[in-house]
């Protein structure tokens, strides 16, 4: 039987995807589907191939009895994987493939997100959810939301989350006109930190916004929602340009190149960083790409041969279609940066038209915007948090317990508004 990764190879053989060296594969030791479901998989795949009948993909051969055993990820008779492990609380949300609701794991006494998607018995499992996964599984770091399971029957795949508090979005309802100046800059660390470890596996996000931005009670950030991440050799030359929600799309994306890297990803973080210190999303197109596009150059200026080699080639460069802007100092735009030490440097850095000038993300880290925060934090663990060990660099009197740390720090650092409302959501 062709496993997942064979399948996803001979998709990019259809699709003339040839240049890409590095596959999407769920691990050797995962159950995540089952034998039935991997057959499904393998007709999404094949394009050109007719349909396998119901009666083999959903039945087990030889029998008229449904498949009820639920396999679990994490593979034997582990009791994960199993629907009555975990009880539904509330609804948190819903997408077009997916409902979201906040649940409680019976296996570990705690509360968990659940992300239940809908599987059509003529197409399976949506292909985001199976490369979200694939993802998921391998990625193993304190600022990335961590998959405890994945629960498998015949309606629905379910991927169970920890459970974070609220998102950077939300958040920045909460405190409209922008976000104190130490608390962006441990959240635009942590989301660096995050990337950083992504990007140095060959793994773009691609989808990097404040909405998929989880932000816990404590003020731990953690990337979520891999579903438009993919796996990647770099630079890429065969991806599509329709990534990234229109607000945060990069220049270079916009104007039609399918030639990007890690890159892509930067220059989102490039817009939430500005968001976070003013409180506004600072191009929010209405219309088209060409209108986001005009948002841009109105401050950043139209990108000409000069200052970026093969602009004019992009299939979207069209003189009449775009205007013409002479860039501006971004402190002039957005007047807060200057209240930031080297903010308006960092944000320069990160919002670059071309996109071989931008700043990578272990290279961000590093950057002189950061120099109040403790060297040590380079240095962490991929699975430690950065706010357990900002407490003990940043809180003066000592701490007692878990309780105190987190008042003490949502008091020195999480200065929104007041201490005690700070994360009240």
């Amino acid at each position: 039987m062709a496993t997942l990764t064979d399948g996803l190879k001979e998709w990019n053989n259809v699709s003339g995807h040839d240049r890409v060296k590095r596959q999407l594969s769920v691990s050797s030791d995962s159950k995540l589907l089952d034998e039935d479901i991997r057959e499904e998989t393998k007709v999404i795949l094949r394009p050109r191939k007719p349909p396998r009948p119901k009666s083999e993909v959903l039945l087990n051969q030889g029998t008229d009895h449904r498949r009820t055993k639920r396999y679990s990820a994490f593979g034997g008779d582990s009791p994960f994987g199993k629907s009555e492990a975990y009880i539904k609380l509330e609804q948190l949300g819903e997408g077009s493939y997916a409902t979201v609701y906040k649940g409680f794991s019976n296996l570990q006494n705690q509360v968990v997100a659940l992300k239940e998607i809908r599987l059509q018995e003529e197409e399976g499992a949506p292909f985001t959810a199976i490369r979200e996964a694939s993802l998921l599984k391998e990625l193993k770091h304190a600022n990335i939301v961590t998959l405890h399971d994945i629960v498998h029957t015949r309606e629905t795949l379910t991927f169970v989350f920890e459970y974070v508090h609220t998102d950077l979005s939300q958040y920045l309802e909460r405190h409209s006109g922008g976000l104190d100046p130490r608390n962006v800059r441990l959240f635009l660390f942590q989301l660096l930190r995050g990337l950083s470890y992504c990007h140095k596996r060959l793994v773009l996000h691609r989808d990097v916004k404040p909405q998929n931005l989880l932000i816990s009670e404590i003020g731990e950030l953690k990337l979520a929602d891999f579903g438009l991440a993919r796996a990647k050799s770099v630079p890429s030359h065969t991806y599509s340009h329709e990534v990234v929600t229109l607000w945060y799309r990069p220049p270079d994306v916009l104007l039609g190149s399918t030639e990007y890297s890690t890159s892509l990803d930067m220059w989102g973080v490039g817009c939430i960083f500005v968001e976070m210190i003013t409180g506004m999303a600072i191009f929010p197109g209405v219309r088209d790409t060409y209108d986001q596009l005009d948002k841009i150059f109105k401050v950043l200026g139209t990108p000409t041969e000069e200052d970026w080699t093969g602009v004019t080639r992009l299939p979207g460069y069209k003189l009449h279609r775009i205007g013409q802007y002479k860039p501006r100092r971004l402190g002039l735009c957005w007047p807060r940066l200057h209240d930031v030490v080297n903010g308006e440097a960092m944000a320069s850095a990160l919002l670059q038209l071309d996109p071989l000038k931008r700043l990578g993300a272990e290279e961000a880290m590093t950057h002189r915007y950061f120099d109040g925060l403790p060297r040590k934090l380079l240095e962490l663990p991929d699975e430690v948090n950065v706010i357990s060990r900002s407490v003990d660099y940043l809180v003066l009197a000592p701490i007692q317990n878990a309780a105190s740390a987190r008042c003490s720090f949502m008091r020195l650092v999480m200065g929104e508004r007041d201490a005690d409302s700070a994360y009240t959501i």
